[in-house]
């Protein structure tokens, strides 16, 4: 399975065009969508988002996405949040919103909160999908705070899955391998980044960078 992975939208509408050209030209099967698809509303964005798509969208929402694009999620997309879903021979597991920001954002969780609703959820080997990266991992800011979760962090030594894909910190796509666990920063796509994840009987991924000239 291949998939196209982006993140951090906010509501570009050119990022449109170029997400449906990319998975054309790459072939992916699907766009997994690490959330804050707005910002900060309105949720119908959201589903136009969606229906312009040429291929399957899973989604889950980001800090930057009112209440209602959940709503918009479960009606116009195939929901990971919150959820474990098989995808193919591969389960996902997916959470939206993140940890405490200082801007105080629409969906903004505590860590106690992360970590109540991912870990009924986790099982080895699943590929993890979250708006907000582990703590350390590909999210550190221009400020040089490290803006990911300690709740994902700690779930993710535990269970050791497949791969982590999050987006949220925009200043810090990467990929890094940690004890067999790939996780992924795809960038934000309103920058024209993303990245490509291949599911097969290993995980293969490689960022999109530049993928226009705005």
């Amino acid at each position: 399975m291949r998939f196209l992975v982006i993140s951090d939208i906010h509501g570009r509408e050119r990022v449109i065009e170029w997400t449906n050209r990319i998975a054309k030209e790459l072939g992916a099967d699907g766009v997994i969508v690490l959330g804050d698809i707005t910002r900060f509303g309105p949720p119908e964005w959201a589903g136009h988002f969606f229906e312009s798509m040429i291929v399957p969208v899973y989604a889950i929402p980001g800090n930057c996405d009112p209440p209602g694009v959940i709503e918009v999620i479960e009606k116009k997309a195939i929901s990971l949040h919150k959820k474990r879903v098989r995808i193919g021979n591969q389960t996902f597991v997916g959470m939206g919103g993140s940890n405490p920001t200082l801007f105080g954002t629409p969906y903004e969780l505590t860590e106690d909160e992360i970590e109540h609703s991912l870990r009924p959820l986790m099982e080895k080997d699943v590929v993890l999908v979250t708006h907000t990266p582990p703590f350390g991992a590909n999210d550190m800011a221009f400020s040089g705070r490290l803006g990911g979760s300690t709740a994902i962090r700690k779930l993710v030594n535990e269970f050791h899955p497949k791969a982590v894909l999050s987006g949220h910190i925009h200043e810090a796509p990467g990929i890094s391998n940690e004890d067999g666990t790939l996780i992924l920063n795809p960038g934000a796509a309103k920058d024209a980044r993303a990245a490509i994840v291949d599911l097969n009987d290993k995980v293969e991924a490689r960022l999109l960078e530049r993928l226009v000239e705005y």
